[in-house]
């Protein structure tokens, strides 16, 4: 049966939560549905629309959402994303936190009632999850004693794409050394096996276990505690045998000293660093794009630098993330307001949306929802006291970002 033009392009309309369901109508709707073709037209439809969340990545008592987008085109949720990160253990559990956020994947630790370890990553839109084995030598023990020690950290997941589908993760766990080394447990869905690797890191000696890895293209990113700098390892580059050195683009001398102290995320497909500087009169937002894994100056570019003046009256304005598909709208917190501030640093237009609010729309057409998000702000601002290079740091959240497009979760060949 050959599917009507007409069928086609309604079809490719249509957000993602239906085609989910159409895909089961008959077998030529689901041959089509998952062509190439159908993709990539879809795709080239929904380029700028995707439901996601800002999740608190620390063990507190909170939502773990504090922020979510909903009602976007791409997949036309009436909920938000967060609340699809619901999880049913084979056993009771006493702890559960979310470690990572990669590509609509979502990896978990947990402890059991018995103080049992266990380690999740799952496709919270399927409510796929699988628990990775861990090696015979990590008995509770031993995990509970890696974890309370300050180097370590088991934050680390990373994919590879292919055609906007994930076809294969890695987890990653570091111990960082005092002597210029780290050593990698990286498990991979590819072997379903763990392997060791030991790289050379020059600044391992700054490295601690608070330092939330932020995760593009397969390469990991760590904050290294020289405020100056963060360290990057490409977990599926093959040829790479050490850890580069990224130091930030406003650490020469022509740069006034940043107001808050430095930090990453992502937007666009890229590593972006944003600062605040100058005074309450001449406060400017400058807004750095990572182009080259290189520690010259040639690896950043400048893309925005912005006056903040007409946001004055919103009080200390606090970075928290650029939105992840479009790279003019900032998220900035305001503590006198006790709202997210989005601010279009291309038309200087600015929304304040508080918690007490009903839900509305924002700039990218979605609707924005909060969870106890001034209560997780207060709390992070209250845990930070100000560094000798910029105040409290608030960046302690993940992008859990919906995929835009089907894909179902990488699962272990059988032995």
């Amino acid at each position: 049966m050959t599917i009507p033009e007409m069928i086609f392009e309604v079809l490719v309309r249509l957000p993602l939560k239906s085609l989910a369901r159409f895909r089961s109508v008959c077998k030529e709707w689901k041959l089509l549905i998952d062509s190439k073709f159908f993709r990539d037209r879809f795709m080239s439809l929904n380029s700028s629309s995707v439901s996601w969340s800002i999740i608190q990545t620390r063990p507190h008592k909170l939502t773990l959402e504090i922020l979510g987008h909903h009602g976007c085109k791409t997949w036309g949720l009436t909920r938000s994303p967060g609340s699809l990160v619901s999880f049913f253990p084979e056993t009771t559990i006493r702890k559960l936190q979310v470690l990572a956020c990669t590509d609509g994947l979502v990896l978990l630790y947990l402890e059991s009632s018995h103080g049992t370890p266990m380690y999740y990553v799952g496709n919270p839109l399927f409510q796929e999850w699988f628990r990775i084995p861990l090696r015979p030598k990590y008995t509770s023990q031993f995990v509970e004693k890696l974890r309370n020690y300050e180097r370590f950290s088991d934050g680390g997941l990373v994919t590879k794409m292919q055609s906007g589908i994930v076809v294969s993760y890695k987890v990653v766990w570091l111990i960082a050394h005092a002597f210029a080394r780290v050593d990698f447990g990286i498990y991979s869905s590819d072997t379903g096996e763990w392997e060791i690797k030991k790289v050379p890191c020059l600044h391992s000696a700054f490295w601690f276990s608070h330092h939330k890895p932020i995760a593009l293209n397969g390469i990991l990113h760590w904050l290294s505690n020289l405020t100056g700098s963060f360290v990057a390892y490409d977990f599926y580059g093959g040829h790479n045998d050490a850890c580069s050195i990224m130091y930030f683009p406003d650490i020469a001398q022509d740069y006034e000293l940043p107001r808050f102290r430095r930090t990453i995320t992502t937007s666009e497909g890229s590593i972006v660093y944003f600062n605040v500087f100058g005074g309450n009169a001449n406060r400017r937002l400058r807004v750095w794009r990572l182009v080259k894994y290189t520690d010259g100056p040639e690896a950043w570019q400048l893309i925005w630098e912005v006056s903040l003046v007409s946001l004055i009256k919103l009080g200390v304005l606090y970075p928290v993330v650029m939105h992840p598909l479009k790279s003019e709208i900032i998220y900035l917190w305001s503590r006198i307001k006790k709202g997210m501030v989005l601010f279009n640093l291309r038309t200087h237009k600015f929304s304040l949306h508080k918690e007490s609010e009903d839900e509305r729309k924002c700039m990218d057409g979605c609707t924005l929802s909060f969870n106890w998000c001034n209560e997780y702000m207060e709390t992070v601002h209250r845990d930070f006291s100000p560094s000798f290079q910029g105040g409290p740091n608030l960046l302690l959240a993940s992008q859990y970002v919906l995929p835009r497009w089907l894909h179902r979760l990488p699962r272990p060949q059988p032995s």
